[in-house]
This record gives structure tokens, C-alpha cells and sequence, in this order.
């Protein structure tokens, strides 16, 4: 980023917009690129509160009377010298008339010379008269490299220099996609909380992207407890899965291997198609980020929720390497076929700009979707190369649904010989995981009121007193099961065994 704004600067641009909430670091490269240039220029900084004031200099030491923005772009346009002209917050005066026309003067008056008036703002606000003329980039989050220099003058600080490489690698690892004076900040917390910074510490620098997450609304930091072997059944899937575990490492890219794209599980409802996603994580020792795209539609004003997707993938893009769990794609992006009559296309244009950030997103994102119901699902997420593999998950066959029990029993410290797993197998023919624990449970309550253990035959009765998904909605259960036959991939072990048999 810093490269390319210098270029833009060098290129005479007389506009540009840069998107940043960190002032003073993006100061300090602004002013590294003034005086690295051909020919040198001088750095003037801009607020509502000072006005006009040289970089370097007390805030004392004022441009007279700048503090109203048409005064101080007016004053910019008035010098004639080589120079980088910062305004900072002007998002909230660009749409008056005047500021808007004194810019546009200044974009003339610039054109040529060696003069840049350049926006700095956290928020990316730009009226229609300047959208031809101005060149808008976003600053980037501190690399690895950088934060090693936060994480060294730390440690400098405390008088902790001695920690191993690995250690070193995990906390710059977790602190990627804070800003500068966060990892400044979470890197003190670790040291005031425990007295060292230590690889124990990786956890009280993740709970600062926690905050990160909370903060965006729209994105939902989730921990599971559970790992990928409390799901019950779906072992083709799982061996997919553990066979990527390292793919977002720096060997994998050594190798010649490319990041992965993301995955989509379509399936019947309950059978553990949430449940895989969440564990995943787990699995990779990769953050999870729910991606709500409830929270994403904003009717307030025209534009708004556009710009939460943004927001969003942005967010989810600085912390990466990262997993975007969509739950439920199916219901997200139903609507956006009829998008014009019911929303003013709003839904249509969000299903793009998704689309087109998963095709050219380059950041190693990790998006993993879950849907019920296929025919609502948009062609253009089916189509091969938007995502790595689309795997099927069926009703468990009877040796899953006993692996089901015998992990349900076991979360709640059971002795499984008592019970006989086959039979419980063979009674809940055609129930899904998610059935199966809530029969489990009914059993364990009508024991709990008479005050008695459960046993096998409230197992049984809770079973039998269960209508199944599967009979209840059995031609949408079939349909999806005859879609997917000859066009996802089996996610259990025994099918997919069959069909390469077949093949």
C-alpha cells in the first residue's frame, strides 16, 4: 500500500483518499514518502480542532485562521511549493456546497505541479462531484514485520528478550490484523496479566481480535469446545478435512500448493453440517467468524448494506488466516432472483460484490457454507472452481447412528455398556444426529422426574414417540438426495467407498 501511494503521489495525482483509522502510523509513512521523493516535499496537516500545522511541528504553530475547511483548502491552493496537503476527518464537510467547489478548484489548480491534497479518514465518504477525480486506497494493517518491531520494543521494555523463535512466531501470528497501538496495547496486557510474554500469552492476544469482531456488529466470533471427533459418522468428510489442516502454513505455499478456497456442505437438516464447520476450526487452529448476513441488510439509508458487507470481509480479511462460517446459505441469498421488485436490487447487489470477493479475494479465508435446500441456492455458488468441494451429508446409515449414541452417552458420563447400541441403531432408522440427541434427551427427563436412572427402553420409547424429518418431509429429503447423487460429493465414508468402486 505504501508503495502504491507513493506512486500515485509521484504520478501527480492531485486527490486521494485514504482509508485509515490509524493517524499516526499512516503520518509517519506519508512523511517517509515526502521525503524519499523527487523532489522533496513538505507535509501539512489539517483539522477541525487546529487547523493548518506543518508535520513536525507544536500544534501551536498554526497556519492563521485555517480551522474552517474552505479557509484551509483555499489556503493549500494558494501555495505553490512541492507539498502533501493532509486533511483529516473532512468526511463530515465534503458535502456542503462550498468545501466540495474549493476542492474542486484545488483538483485544477494542482493538475501537474507537485501539490496532493490527500483525505485521511476511518470512513470512506466521497461526493459525487469528486468521484471522477479522486483515487481512494485503503491503508493496510501492520504485516508481520512490523509487529515484530511493536513485539521487539515490548520485550526490549520489560527486559524479556528471551523467548524462542516459535514463541515469537505465535504472538506476531496472533496479533495479525490489529492496528499498531492495538498490538501495543494487548502486547502490555499479556505482560501485566502474567508478568512475561510467553506463548501462554497467544490466548490474551487472540481476546483483543475477540474485541475486534465484537465491535464490527456483523460478524460473530465463535469458540467451540467440541472437536471434530463429536461428530458422529461423516469420515470422508473429516479425512478432507484433516488432510488440509496445514494448507494455510508456509510449507504448503513452499510446496507449490495454492490456499483453499472454502467449501459448501449441503445436507439434510440436523445432521451435523453446522456442528463439522464449527469443529473445523478446532481441527486447523484458525479463528471462526460467523458471517450474519441478517445483520448485513440495513434499510436505513441507500448504500448502507453494501457497505456492512464490506465492513465485514474486510474485518474478516485482516484477521486471516481465518474461517467464514455461513450458516444456512440457502436462506441468506434466497431472494435474490425477484431482488429488484422487493429490495430495489439491494440483495442482488450484495450477492455480486460476495461473489465477486470470493473469486478474486487473494487473503487466505477460509469460507465454509452450510445450506438445507439446493433448488433456492443461486447456479453461480454451484459452479465449479467458487468453491473447492461440495459435499453431500445424508441421514445416518446404522453403524453412524451407533457411533451418534455412543457419543451423546459418553458427553453425558454414561456407561455405554449398558446399553446396546445395535438395537438403538436399528430403532432410529431414518432419524438424523440431531434426532437422535434430542430422543436421548427426552429419555433422560422422563427418568430425572421419577427420579430413577434411564434406561434403554426410554431410549426406545423416546424414539418411537419421535416423527422423524425424514417421513415428515420426505419428497424434499428425496429431491435433495436425488440432486446430489451425481453432483456433490458423499460425505460419508461407506458411499463414497461405493462410488469409486463404481466409478
Amino acid at each position: 500500500m505504501q508503495e502504491e501511494l507513493s506512486i500515485l503521489i509521484q504520478a501527480q495525482y492531485p486527490l486521494i483518499y485514504l482509508v485509515t483509522s490509524e493517524e499516526e502510523r499512516a503520518e509517519q509513512a506519508i512523511a517517509a514518502i515526502a521525503q524519499a521523493g523527487k523532489p522533496q516535499r513538505r507535509v501539512f496537516l489539517w483539522t477541525v480542532t487546529h487547523g493548518i500545522v506543518e508535520y513536525g511541528q507544536p500544534r501551536n504553530v498554526t497556519q492563521h485562521n485555517t480551522v474552517s475547511p474552505e479557509a484551509a483548502v483555499e489556503w493549500a491552493t494558494r501555495q505553490r511549493d512541492p507539498a502533501i496537503f493532509v486533511f483529516k476527518d473532512l468526511h463530515p464537510f465534503v458535502d456542503s456546497p462550498a468545501v466540495t467547489r474549493w476542492l474542486r478548484d484545488a483538483i485544477a489548480s494542482f493538475r501537474g505541479s507537485q501539490r496532493t491534497i490527500l483525505l485521511m479518514s476511518p470512513v470512506q465518504q466521497i461526493p459525487i462531484e469528486l468521484e471522477k477525480e479522486v483515487a481512494v486506497l485503503d491503508f493496510a494493517m501492520p504485516d508481520m514485520a512490523e509487529l515484530n518491531q511493536v513485539l521487539s520494543q515490548q520485550l526490549d521494555l520489560t527486559r524479556n528478550r528471551r523467548i524462542t523463535t516459535e514463541t515469537r512466531e505465535k504472538l506476531l501470528k496472533a496479533a495479525l490484523g490489529l492496528t499498531r497501538d492495538e498490538a501495543e496495547k494487548v502486547y502490555r496486557k499479556a505482560q501485566v496479566t502474567t508478568g512475561h510474554l510467553t506463548e501462554e500469552e497467544v490466548g490474551i492476544v487472540l481476546s483483543e481480535k475477540k474485541q475486534l469482531i465484537r465491535r464490527n456488529g456483523i460478524l460473530e466470533y465463535i469458540e467451540e469446545d467440541e472437536t471434530i471427533q463429536s461428530v458422529g459418522g461423516l469420515e470422508e468428510l473429516k479425512r478432507w478435512l484433516t488432510q488440509r489442516s496445514n494448507a494455510f502454513t508456509e510449507r504448503a505455499r513452499e510446496y507449490g500448493l495454492p490456499q483453499p478456497k472454502g467449501m459448501l456442505i449441503l445436507g439434510v437438516p440436523g445432521c451435523g453440517k453446522s456442528l463439522i464447520a464449527k469443529t473445523t476450526s478446532r481441527l486447523w487452529g484458525l479463528p471462526l467468524l460467523r458471517l450474519d448476513m441478517g445483520r448485513v441488510y440495513d434499510g436505513s439509508m441507500v448504500g448502507r448494506s453494501e457497505a456492512n458487507l464490506r465492513n465485514a470481509l474486510k474485518t474478516a480479511e485482516s484477521i486471516s488466516p481465518a474461517i467464514l462460517f455461513i450458516d444456512e446459505l440457502d436462506k441468506a441469498f434466497a431472494g435474490t432472483a425477484g431482488s429488484a421488485d422487493s429490495d430495489g436490487g439491494t440483495s442482488s447487489r450484495i450477492f455480486g460484490s460476495f461473489l465477486t470477493w470470493m473469486q478474486e479475494k487473494d487473503s487466505p479465508v477460509f469460507v465454509m457454507a452450510t445450506a438445507n435446500r439446493v433448488e433456492r441456492l443461486p447456479g453461480e455458488f454451484l459452479r465449479k472452481g467458487r468453491f473447492d468441494e461440495l459435499f453431500f451429508v445424508d441421514l445416518p446409515n446404522a453403524e453412524e447412528r451407533k457411533d451418534i449414541f455412543r457419543i451423546h452417552l459418553s458427553k453425558r458420563k454414561r456407561d455405554i455398556s449398558r446399553f446396546d447400541l445395535d438395537q438403538l441403531a436399528n430403532v432410529s432408522d431414518g432419524f438424523s444426529g440431531a434426532e437422535i440427541e434430542q430422543a436421548l434427551v427426552a429419555a433422560m427427563y422422563d427418568a430425572f422426574a421419577q427420579e430413577r436412572e434411564f434406561t434403554q427402553l426410554d431410549i426406545i420409547a423416546a424414539v418411537k414417540a419421535t416423527q422423524p424429518l425424514s417421513k415428515t418431509m420426505s419428497e424434499q429429503v428425496t429431491a435433495l438426495r436425488d440432486w446430489a447423487r451425481q453432483r456433490a460429493r458423499p460425505a460419508a465414508a461407506s458411499v463414497a467407498e461405493y462410488q469409486r468402486l463404481e466409478f
